[in-house]
């Protein structure tokens, strides 16, 4: 943040909380609980979800009545008011709740809703000095919690922005929304190229999973094929195979325990993956027909060791330490972060247990439903590297399964579609638990195929992956441009000043002594009634 010597002639630096007039309002949402609230009602409750970085996302849908928000003294949103996010991603992102309505909307605790009044700073001035750089760190300083960060309000009241004249506010808003309206344009065009290209991606996959990529490779090699049934009785000995090497393995690791006085902790026996129960008819009805030499297997029958959830760990362990994969860190199918992964404070007993190693399938099995159920394939990792509470691990048989193979059809729309088909609704996400994974239906072919997809896969989609790649480092340009122009903005570099306008601090004063006339007022009336009491 500018300091005060550093900023244009008018210009003075002001907690947030000292912009808003007294007929403004700077409140924390309500505390609306599950219990409380009607899918029937006529009141929405707001929630972080719909808060954006300058813009309202309008993505929830949840209600209460009238009766029960006036029960809560719930304070009701106008169309203007700011909406601050006082928990990430990211924290303090702002917007301006856009919606008409009398006493129809309400907004949940952990957004702050600003109402600057009639003879305040304008709304939108507001807006993006708070989604400025500067301000963002500012407010990034002030979190709190163990385990999810956020503001408080009051600390959100005392962090400074920089405060332009009334009439100079006006200018800024003007040349912003100038700006940011060409670059959004180039955003929206930019997001709309990438909107077809995994259209495109989708389209690929979903032929190869139907065995259509690979048509002529099968009439050409279709006295070769291996039989489902042959592969799969393959797969089965290969997990006994790895599952008695492991428990050689533990014998030989007890008697050393054994003859060292049995010090230290006990190694766990290893567990077999155990097979899941048959497909049923009604499943094997709605399937897609395969190929021939194609069958449809539950995931868990490829497991060579049963899955495992990641590690959880409060908030205040990460910084240093083993690096971790978070969820935000893959997508279709693969790792999009390769360095820079965020760091945690493990054991080396945590560390042992929630490595993962080049070759492990990870999944989201906690996350909003839209992200719900995305996975990767690791490869390339160089160090040791955990992986967090909301990803679970899974290690298929080695040398008969092709594991980009299954990674990319759980990137699939049926693959994760699949994945996600018993997941378990709550507030803001959903999850699904180990039974779900290992029961999730995937198509198999032999070996030598599954090469074949996934070789036809990659050919088709390298120009369309390099095109995407290209795409988000100029939508993240677009971004940085945007926190350039605010940057400007609020160092007074974006319009011309004029000599003429009202300094900001005469506002400022302004502000302060009506709310002193209002609180002595207030108190003049709480003495008169007193005394008429008595």
């Amino acid at each position: 943040m500018k300091k005060k010597a550093e900023l244009p002639s008018g210009w003075v630096c002001a907690p947030i909380g000292q912009t808003v007039a007294i007929d403004g309002i700077f409140t924390d949402g309500d505390w609306v609980e599950t219990k409380d609230q009607d899918p029937d009602g006529d009141v929405r409750l707001i929630q972080l979800a719909d808060i954006g970085d300058g813009s309202f996302l309008d993505k929830s849908s949840r209600f209460l009545t009238r009766a029960k928000a006036l029960e809560l003294n719930c304070t009701f949103l106008k169309k203007g008011d700011l909406l601050v996010a006082r928990m990430p991603e990211p924290l303090g992102r702002c917007c301006i709740f856009p919606l008409d309505g009398v006493e129809k909307y309400v907004t949940v605790v952990d957004v702050c809703a600003v109402r600057p009044g009639t003879s305040s700073i304008n709304s939108k001035f507001l807006m993006y000095a708070i989604n400025s750089l500067p301000t963002r760190t500012a407010i990034e300083a002030l979190k709190s919690g163990s385990t999810r960060k956020r503001i408080s309000r009051r600390n959100l009241s005392h962090v400074e922005i920089p405060l332009a004249p009334k009439n100079e506010q006006l200018r800024i808003v003007a040349r912003i929304e100038e700006l940011f309206s060409k670059l959004d344009m180039g955003i929206k065009s930019l997001k709309t190229a990438r909107a077809k290209l995994d259209v495109y991606r989708q389209a690929v996959l979903k032929d190869a999973f139907e065995g259509k990529l690979t048509a002529q490779w099968r009439e050409e090699n279709k006295y070769k094929l291996e039989i489902p049934d042959k592969l799969l009785a393959r797969i089965q000995q290969t997990r006994l195979a790895r599952y008695e090497e492991q428990l050689r393995e533990w014998k030989n690791t007890i008697k050393k325990w054994e003859d060292d006085g049995k010090r230290g902790k006990k190694t766990a026996r290893p567990q077999v993956a155990n097979d899941p129960s048959p497909i049923s008819r009604e499943s094997q009805e709605r399937l897609l027909d395969l190929p021939y030499g194609w069958k449809w297997v539950k995931l868990g029958q490829l497991f060579s060791v049963p899955p495992q959830n990641g590690v959880y760990k409060p908030a205040s362990h990460y910084g240093s330490g083993t690096q971790i994969i978070r969820i935000d860190d893959f997508y279709d199918g693969r790792l999009i972060r390769r360095t820079g992964f965020k760091r945690l404070r493990l054991s080396n007993e945590e560390i042992k247990k929630y490595k993962v190693q080049n070759s492990d399938l990870l999944v989201n099995r906690v996350n909003s439903i839209e992200h719900l159920g995305k996975c990767a394939l690791v490869d390339s990792l160089t160090e040791n590297t955990a992986f967090e509470s909301n990803i679970m691990r899974c290690r298929l048989v080695e040398d008969v399964i092709s594991k980009p193979y299954i990674a990319a059809y759980l990137a699939s729309h049926k693959g994760r579609n699949q994945l996600c088909e018993n997941a378990k609704h709550a507030v803001n996400q959903a999850s699904i638990n180990q039974a779900d994974v290992a029961t999730t239906l995937v198509p198999i072919t032999c070996r030598e195929e599954q090469l074949r997809v996934v070789q036809e896969i990659e050919q088709k989609l390298s120009q369309a992956d390099a095109s995407i790649s290209q795409i988000e480092v100029h939508l993240k340009k677009a971004g940085a441009l945007k926190q350039s122009i605010l940057r400007r903005a609020f160092a007074g570099h974006l319009v011309l000043q004029d000599p003429n306008d009202e300094p900001a601090s005469v506002l400022l004063d302004r502000i302060r002594t009506e709310r002193e006339k209002e609180l002595q007022h207030n108190s003049s009336k709480k003495i008169r009634k007193i005394t008429t009491s008595v």
